[in-house]
């Protein structure tokens, strides 16, 4: 039982920098651009259509999975070491 509880705390430890590193590298969304101000903001354009396939809506993506797992792990690693 404490191996596991051992292999639990390094993976919680990885996950918890490794989201770290992730929301770091998170660019802020401008909602202020110049290309907004001159073109129609609610135009469906083509970046917004493959927004999740660039460099930002993958690492949007990969927040939100981490955010869940580490939310999954802190309640599982608290009623493992409550035990």
């Amino acid at each position: 039982m404490t191996v596991l509880k051992y292999i639990l705390l390094a993976i919680y430890i990885v996950v918890c920098i490794a989201l770290i590193l992730t929301t770091t590298f998170q660019s802020k969304d401008n909602n202020n651009s110049a290309e907004d101000t001159y073109e129609n903001p609610s135009s469906n354009k083509y970046y917004q259509k493959n927004k999740g396939r660039t460099k930002s809506g993958r690492t949007q993506r990969n927040t939100i999975i981490l955010g869940i797992v580490f939310a999954v792990l802190s309640i599982i690693t608290g009623v493992v070491f409550s035990l």
